[in-house]
């Protein structure tokens, strides 16, 4: 017999759930209901709802299960990885790594739409753009990408934007990572454009259809090779310049900008983050202000705030997508922020002095280690190198020797061997990496070693020019400074460590301590994504199994973990389709079918993997129109390729008609996607692969946990039915793949695996019947607070028996006639009440799209609630005329400490009002920064980078 009294005591569901049983009791009883069981009948339709439990185990005690994945992560072998490739050790300091990473005040920050409660990462995320942008030596950069190989497979869209897409052909250095190479010849498939890879220097551009030239520098192999000539041939031809290259040997080499290339990037891994067995990264990229509107990705720009005071803000690009959709530059929709934030403190906490050093240090042991070689009778591939050494004709056995030894080397897959050193390297390493070779060093023999080397940096490329001027490079080099920066800037951001974040589509939920904990174990942390099968096992055993739960989640016969985004999973989905029609001769099924009300990624990733978008109407209730999805089917039956959906619907309602519409396009030819945004409200209760959806992608940075970051990392793998399968994504440098893969989708074989730890715990924790209640509770939370606003806001979408899924909307459109409020208003009046606004303007203009998880509680809800009732009476008083129509708290929120204590306040409500508009916030209150942001001068005045310190001083 077993006892109940003797299972595990910390167990997870209660701590996940933030409503006690008493508290769903109470909410239940408000909706007139008598269990949660009830409620998903209600709500679900039946010919979907699975009545039976996932096969997913029992929950487990906290405890229990970090002792298990010890011993999972102690299964991975922890060499000295000396590969390169893109990926290198680096130190991670301390007050960075404690204080930004596993920190939940930076963390579990949202996306930073709203600007006045987002000015901590913003200004970390400058001091990232001014940074790459100074190293990379050009005017303009962006907030960070998903990695390098994507990076640059968006400067090859980019390259062809700007040329007007007349050409054809992109040629690719083949000195260039491998999985670079790989990531670009994905993308370039489906669009039409021909990759070529080879010797730059044999290029012909006057004859050959070229519209774009990736080089890298330093190359893959270490050479350093001068490009200046090359570049100006081919921009003498149109052709546009792209640079792929390494932030720290920046620091030593003559920028790309000053060589003359258009585009630069690269990925800031090596700036103080962690190698995680290939991500998560932050990638980045430069290039020329006249190029703003086609970079790709996020741009924070600074704009001013009705006080005159210097605002941070998203610019350009603010949810590009959703206005130009099937035209966007770009599908990516999250970024890499928290990443880029480590990179830029890295920056910061270093300064353009000690990068320099470290840099030294690096570039000096390898000078050493190549004397040291050549001493030996070594033949080197080349004489000029930063901080890697191609070995040719090595002996056969050097790779096993040095893994005897405790190095992995890069096999160069051509009879080469690279060594690549980085900031954890020493004289002690060096010595022991020349043992390899014959006579044995001693660390006093590296020094003598340096001495008697020659210059490895050709002078015309050796950095001249200075970088990181700006004062905040040049402020924070103690670790005391360097905490306080840290904290201030978090004090000026709100996060899910200060209030509910209520954002539909965006399930900001609970990321458990527990859940956080492995990814920085150094088994998962320390590992280069590039090293021998046998010393991953660990890794390998993490993503069977989490593959296999989330195909059990699903309904789907198998799962990638590769794509590292939503959006990346979107193009990975509809890649495997494509793949799939030609692969039965039906290369012209090339139409994708989009309801307008879907997520503008959607278009832009169905565009990007080579369809055609046609829109599909939707009724009033905000469901797909049937009749009008039928019309399109038999319209393009002999080239429909796909339909793309987002269940439940991007307005919060289980349709009831997915079956047939499933089943309308299959007759046709197509095949389905679905997006995945909206699993938070399926899990446990329906699945994707019975409703007959051939392929789902998963934000595991929601429905899964792994926290948003303040806009990344994110991960988004995809589901798919036997018949996709066969072609789910591959790798040139990892078997990993179906049988028919297509391309690789991200630069590392699984993505950002060190993350994965995160969805892993939380699915073991949680089992199968804590993940069904958690899916019930966010349905129910939902569902309550609909019915506590109903009575002050107009509930735009329901289904049957009025039931919202996980998410409703709101209505603010009648107010801009009854009172001149608009959604703005209200967004940066929940501000003044301590709330990040839920989702603003979609999927309807002049809506609030609110979700409120599984795990915020019943006070937390209702003081939500709370907030919207007040602001919904301080609206009336407009309407009244008891409050002026021009100068009233919502017109002037937020609300600044700073103007609060001013002595020149005119307003005709109070200082009290505009502050404490609830009693809460007297027990703590969150102060917004900045006031409110003009949006319209930040994009007239473009300004990206941190002032220089005299400009600073002017």
């Amino acid at each position: 017999m077993t006892h109940s009294l003797l299972n595990p005591s910390d167990t997870f569901i209660h701590r996940h759930i933030g409503p006690s049983d008493a508290e769903i009791q109470a909410m239940l009883d408000a909706l007139g209901i008598a269990s949660l069981d009830e409620l998903a009948d209600q709500t679900i339709p039946g010919d979907i709802h699975i009545q039976e439990d996932l096969d997913l185990g029992e929950a487990r005690g906290e405890f229990e299960l970090l002792e298990e994945l010890r011993g999972i992560a102690g299964q991975n072998r922890l060499l000295r990885s000396l590969i390169g490739t893109g990926y290198y050790d680096c130190i991670v300091p301390p007050v960075i790594q404690r204080n930004i990473l596993e920190n939940p005040g930076w963390y579990t920050q949202y996306t930073p739409y709203q600007a006045e409660i987002s000015q901590g990462r913003l200004e970390a995320l400058v001091n990232f753009q001014t940074m790459v942008a100074d190293l990379c030596g050009l005017p303009l950069a962006n907030s960070s990408l998903l990695d390098e190989g994507t990076a640059a497979a968006e400067a090859m869209s980019m390259s062809r934007a700007i040329t007007r897409g007349k050409r054809s052909v992109f040629f690719i250095d083949a000195d260039t990572h491998p999985q670079t190479i790989a990531c670009v010849q994905t993308r370039a498939e489906p669009i039409g454009v021909e990759v070529v890879v080879g010797d730059p220097e044999s290029v012909d551009f006057a004859e050959q259809d070229v519209f774009g030239l990736l080089l890298q520098y330093p190359g893959s192999s270490g050479a350093i090779r001068d490009f200046a000539a090359l570049t100006a041939r081919a921009q003498e031809n149109g052709v546009v310049v792209t640079a792929a290259t390494d932030l720290l040997a920046l620091t030593l080499l003559q920028p790309p900008g000053e060589w003359g290339a258009d585009i630069a990037i690269g990925n800031s891994q090596r700036f103080g983050v962690p190698l995680g067995f290939g991500g998560p990264h932050a990638a980045f990229m430069a290039t020329h202000e006249k190029h703003a509107r086609k970079c790709p990705g996020r741009i924070i720009g600074a704009s001013v705030d009705v006080h005159g005071n210097t605002g941070y803000r998203l610019a350009l690009q603010t949810r590009e997508q959703h206005i130009r959709r099937d035209r966007a530059t770009s599908n990516i929709c999250t970024a890499q922020v928290l990443l880029a934030i480590m990179a830029s403190m890295y920056g910061v906490y270093h300064g353009a002095d000690g990068l320099r050093a470290i840099a030294g240090r690096v570039h000096g042991l390898t000078r050493a280690l190549a004397q040291g070689l050549r001493a030996r009778g070594v033949e080197l591939a080349s004489d000029h190198f930063f901080d890697t050494l191609r070995i040719q004709n090595p002996s056969a056995d050097l790779l096993r020797a040095a893994v005897s030894a405790g190095f992995n080397l890069r096999d160069g897959r051509d009879g080469s061997v690279g060594i690549s050193l980085d900031e954890h390297s020493d004289r002690s390493e060096v010595a022991a990496l020349l043992g390899l070779f014959g006579a044995p060093a001693s660390e006093g023999d590296i020094d003598g070693l340096l001495d008697a080397s020659p210059v490895a940096i050709p002078q015309p490329l050796q950095r001249q020019s200075s970088f990181m001027t700006a004062k905040v490079f040049n402020s924070y080099h103690s670790e005391h400074e360097m905490l306080r920066y840290i904290y201030k800037l978090q004090n000026r951001d709100l996060s899910l460590a200060t209030s509910m974040i209520p954002l539909g589509s965006c399930t900001m939920k609970l990321n458990g301590t527990s859940e956080m904990l492995p990814v920085t174990w150094p088994e998962f942390a320390g590992l280069h994504p590039f090293v021998p099968a046998d010393q991953s096992a660990g890794y390998r055993t993490l993503f069977e199994n989490l593959e296999g739960w989330l195909a059990e989640i699903t309904g789907f016969a198998a799962v990638s973990l590769q794509p590292n985004a939503g959006s990346q999973g979107e193009y990975a989905g509809l890649l495997t389709i494509r793949a799939w029609h030609h692969a039965n001769g039906d290369q012209e099924r090339n139409v994708c079918i989009i309801p307008i009300s879907a997520h503008g990624t959607n278009p832009a990733s169905a565009v990007m993997a080579g369809f055609r978008v046609v829109p599909v109407a939707c009724d009033d209730d905000g469901n797909i129109d049937v009749e009008d999805l039928k019309a399109r089917c038999v319209e393009h039956q002999d080239k429909l390729g796909a339909l793309m959906i987002t269940y439940p619907s991007t307005h919060g309602v289980f349709e009831e008609t997915v079956r047939e519409v499933c089943s309308t396009v299959h007759e046709h030819g197509g095949l389905v996607y679905m997006d995945g945004a909206n699993m938070n409200a399926q899990v446990g209760l329906c699945r994707p692969g019975d409703m007959g959806a051939d392929v789902c992608h998963l934000n595991l940075h929601k429905t899964f946990c792994i926290p948003h970051g303040g806009g990344g990392p994110g991960m988004g793998p995809i589901g798919v039915n036997e018949k996709l399968a066969p072609f789910l994504p591959g790798h040139p440098l990892v078997d990993v793949g179906g049988s028919q893969a297509i391309g690789a989708i991200s630069a590392a074989p699984w993505g950002s695996p060190a993350i994965l730890p995160i969805s892993y715990v939380y699915i073991a924790l949680m089992g199968s019947a804590g993940l069904k209640k958690a899916t019930q509770v966010a349905i129910l939370n939902a569902n309550y607070m609909a019915e506590r606003l109903s009575g002050h806001y107009d509930i735009l979408y329901t289904g049957r028996n009025g039931r919202s899924a996980h998410e409703f909307v709101l209505d603010a459109r009648p107010f801009k006639a009854s009172a001149g409020v608009t959604v703005d208003d209200i967004a940066k009046r929940l501000m003044d009440y301590g709330f990040h606004a839920p989702t603003m303007s979609w999927p309807v203009p002049g809506t609030l799209m609110v979700e409120p998880t599984e795990s915020e509680s019943k006070a937390e809800l209702d003081r939500f609630c709370d907030a919207m009732i007040r602001i919904r009476d301080e609206i009336r008083a407009i309407e009244e005329g008891r409050s002026d129509a021009e100068d009233n708290p919502l017109k002037g929120a937020p609300h600044t400490a700073q103007h609060i204590c001013s002595d020149d306040w005119s307003h005709p409500y109070s200082r009290d009002e505009a502050a404490y508009p609830a009693p809460w916030l007297r027990d703590s209150k969150f102060w917004p920064s900045v006031g409110r942001v003009d949006n319209a001068y930040g994009d007239r005045n473009l300004v990206c980078t941190c002032p220089s310190v005299e400009e600073f001083v002017d």
